[in-house]
């Protein structure tokens, strides 16, 4: 070629390759700006904007790179990988058997995103195919790749993608939502993948971060929809931008799906992290290795999901999540309730008076007859001979507001025996904390649930709320004083110079165990209860201190330890407690750091509770029996414990909803609907989880209705959480006019609370609570009732409360009365003042 030709020929291929290296592609509306541009490695997202008030704020480091996971034959699901924790012991230890398969199958090399080949790509094909609606093009020697970006007309921060691939050959193959910008951990303010952890900081140690959630996970471990509370992984940056990815509803399983449990199956894998251990929210689907995975030579997949980016914090996300794409508010609407929550509490009184129905059992300790109900759950050393109390509060609550001999005589000296015998009196290293939470009446010794511990938590519960909760009903009680004392004492004898306490004692040693994690629960509740009884200032100092460290390890960084011993104290129902704990401590000393820090805690809370599937009224048939889809639905209820060890996996969510009444007093507080919406799905039309014959509610949620099995003891915290629910719902919806004092949390399961030891306030009378089932009688299920007796007046004030979301007509009739028919707005309120001559 002449030199003239060779010239103009390079500098036409020079202007091609500057012409092609400018070319931008972009998806932009008002709220929301992505800026493409090609150059030698495909298809870049160059910029992502996002309006915040008046400005623009980019995303620091936008990517656009897509992967491709492809495995020819099926990926093993054997662990390859041994953890250990920060003592260096090999990680969760061999007596913890009940996580040994759920670590196990958490640790394998799908899970930890190691499995396959990844091919990592920025598209080499893109076009614009309509109005802000761009298609990418990828050819890898194993699939096509194709993905469609668009805006969602209805929330203008939400890109919605779909990706479809099509295989070339035969294999495995899992796609990865594209890295749309990732971010560092010194510009990270919040990361969660709700249900399994939520965090501010990275944790090098793995079996801390990914057990516990103390930290943000280094490996990008890909988690499973069956704990995803919200399938929403978010990541929240310093300037106050969270990015999140969203999968189409339905696409996640559907743990009922037809007429069987499908709790476990597995179809999308969620991720704060890229392939590449890059911090960015990821979606992944189908999962490489389970079936919808397995794929033929030009059998395509298609998924969508959304990106959302919206201005503000993970909270205002997680209820866009919540509220706008997964519908709750319309699943809520769907509850009915075929037995009301009054004639619950009504029924289980008859139950726990019948020491057949209620498995009790008094037994002769040490000169004392003890009384409690038999636990046939896993006990170490049990020999179906354990025995066990719950809710003393409930337990006395019912006993004071129905006056029955039943309770009054035949079970409440042997619970009051029961716990004296179960403390440590002796003058020794212990003394005040309780034995065991349970009794081994074959053995004749208490027992812990999972070894030969002491721990700090425990003696919260078993001495200062229990004690603390019967002392509200009797003042006078002079040996309950002291053995509270006993306790309190011990509490500030264990706690850390700097406020917090161990996790355990080995009984025998007295040397600390569990070094690997931290106390991250409301220990220094006990305190509290200490100073409301007994007026010591040194009571109230002591839990300001653990308060305080409490604020600062475990609020400010979302890092909680659960209480369940044989789940190895996996995050659980404790989280929520720690919130009532914080607003008890906020009502005594009006220090707004503690209502704040129990607001960030209720909020973390909300991601304890199911959000999916969107609920409906497709027929399912249900151990036999035909059910509506929204009758057995999760939404609404929330974990025993969830995340990687949580019961939560195999079993499902809990009915135990202790958390309903702190949620109500939340949107008291708040105004935030998230928490009144939440309370109310988890305690109404939950009519196929309630066992007919006894009224009493299964635990867990794949035993639908078979009431409290090996768990008799649980219709106490029924009893107290449906009470706390109820009152609290009084209180709200009357503006404070209808009101009754609470005492103490319950130990373990929550943060429901006592009443009944003190009359409350009706329409400005005192008036104490009662409870009488043949009083009133009302024919709609979905209405609740409250009565108070007037203390002065003995006038009867009769609190209707309308549990659902529409309007209610209803009659009502008084003993000897006639018949009024009434109508009550969507979780509306009357009260009603009804006279002697009416009953």
């Amino acid at each position: 070629m002449p030199l003239k030709g060779l010239f103009i020929f390079l500098t036409l291929t020079v202007l091609r390759v500057q012409a092609q290296s400018s070319q931008t592609l972009s998806l932009a509306n008002d709220r929301v700006k992505i800026d493409w541009q090609t150059s030698a490695k495909g298809w870049t997202i160059r910029k992502v904007s996002i309006r915040k008030a008046n400005r623009w704020v980019d995303m620091p480091a936008p990517s656009g790179e897509n992967t491709l996971l492809y495995a020819a034959e099926k990926p093993s699901d054997k662990p390859d990988t041994t953890f250990r924790d920060i003592t260096g012991a090999v990680f969760p230890g061999e007596k913890y058997h009940y996580q040994q398969e759920q670590w196990a199958e958490s640790t394998n090399p799908v899970s930890l995103n190691k499995a396959g080949q990844a091919y990592f790509f920025f598209p080499k094909e893109a076009k614009q195919i309509g109005k802000n609606n761009l298609q990418f093009r990828q050819e890898t020697d194993v699939a096509t790749i194709r993905t469609e970006w668009s805006f969602d007309p209805k929330f203008g921060s939400d890109v919605i993608v779909k990706q479809t691939v099509t295989p070339k050959k035969e294999g495995y193959f899992s796609l990865a939502s594209p890295t749309l910008a990732t971010l560092t951990e010194q510009n990270l303010a919040w990361a969660t993948v709700p249900g399994y952890f939520q965090g501010n900081a990275f944790q090098k140690n793995f079996a801390l971060a990914y057990a516990y959630g103390h930290g943000i996970p280094t490996l990008p471990a890909i988690y499973r929809e069956r704990c995803a509370s919200t399938l929403c992984p978010m990541l929240t940056g310093k300037n106050g931008i969270t990015l999140s990815v969203i999968p189409e509803p339905g696409l996640a399983r559907d743990p009922w799906a037809v007429d069987k449990i499908t709790q476990t199956t597995w179809n999308i894998g969620l991720s704060h992290m890229n392939r590449k251990a890059q911090l960015s929210p990821t979606l992944y689907y189908p999962i490489l290795g389970e079936p919808k995975s397995a794929l033929k030579t030009g059998e395509s997949v298609t998924y969508t999901f959304r990106y959302s980016l919206m201005d503000g914090d993970w909270f205002k996300a997680l209820n866009h999540a919540v509220y706008d794409i997964y519908r709750f508010k319309e699943t809520l609407a769907l509850r009915q309730s075929k037995q009301s929550l009054t004639d619950r509490i009504q029924k289980m009184h008859h139950y726990l008076t019948d020491p057949k129905t209620s498995m009790w059992n008094i037994e002769a300790f040490e000169g004392k007859k003890i009384g409690a109900q038999s636990y046939l759950g896993g006990v170490v050393g049990s020999n179906k001979d354990a025995m066990k109390n719950s809710d003393y509060g409930a337990m006395w609550m019912l006993a004071n507001a129905t006056k029955d001999p039943l309770l009054t005589q035949n079970v409440l000296p042997y619970a009051l025996n029961f716990k004296l015998a179960q403390q440590e009196t002796g003058n020794n290293f212990f003394k005040g904390a309780v034995e065991g939470q349970y009794y081994l009446a074959k053995s004749k010794k208490f027992v812990e649930e999972w070894g030969e511990v002491v721990e700090p938590i425990a003696l919260t519960y078993y001495t200062m709320l229990d004690m603390g909760n019967m002392l509200l009903f009797e003042p006078t009680n002079a040996e309950l004083k002291e053995r509270l004392r006993f306790g309190a004492d011990r509490l500030i004898d264990w706690q850390k110079p700097d406020g917090h306490w161990a996790v355990a004692y080995d009984r025998h040693t007295e040397k600390e165990i569990f070094n690997d994690i931290r106390d991250l629960r409301p220990t220094f509740y006990g305190l509290i209860v200490a100073y409301r009884l007994l007026d010591e200032p040194k009571y109230l100092a002591a839990a300001r201190k653990g308060a305080d460290w409490f604020l600062k390890n475990a609020i400010e960084t979302g890092s909680f330890l659960g209480v369940c011993g044989d789940a190895r104290y996996a995050p659980d129902f404790a989280t929520g407690q720690s919130a009532q704990a914080l607003l008890d401590l906020y009502d005594l000393t009006k220090d707004t750091r503690y209502r704040d820090g129990a607001i960030k805690a209720a909020k973390i809370y909300t991601t304890s509770i199911y959000t999916h599937p969107i609920a409906n009224h497709a027929l399912k048939i249900v151990n036999g029996v035909q059910r509506e889809d929204w009758e057995i639905s999760q939404t609404g209820l929330s974990f025993e414990h969830g995340g990687i060890f949580g019961s939560a996996n195999r079993a499902g969510p809990i009915q135990l909803c202790s958390h309903a009444g702190l949620f109500i007093r939340m949107y008291g507080l708040t105004k935030e609907p998230i928490f009144a919406d939440m309370a109310r799905a988890g305690a109404i039309g939950r009519d196929a989880f309630v066992d007919a014959k006894t009224s009493v509610a299964s635990y867990y949620w794949n035993a639908m209705n078979r009431g409290a099995g090996p768990y008799p003891h649980h219709a106490w915290w029924q009893v107290g959480w449906l009470t706390d629910y109820l009152l609290a719902e009084a209180e709200l919806r009357s503006g404070g006019k209808v009101t009754f004092p609470r005492g103490f949390v319950t130990p373990k399961v929550g943060p429901h609370q006592t009443y009944g030891f003190a009359p409350g306030t009706v329409n400005g009378e005192k008036a104490n609570l009662i409870i009488d089932e043949n009083l009133v009688a009302i024919d709609n299920p979905s209405v609740d009732y409250i009565l108070a007796k007037s203390v002065q007046s003995g006038k009867l004030f009769l609190v209707l409360l309308n549990n659902r979301a529409q309007a209610s007509d209803f009659t009502m009739t008084a003993k000897d009365g006639k018949p009024v028919k009434k109508q009550l707005p969507a979780f509306g309120i009357d009260v009603i003042t009804l006279e002697n001559k009416e009953l």
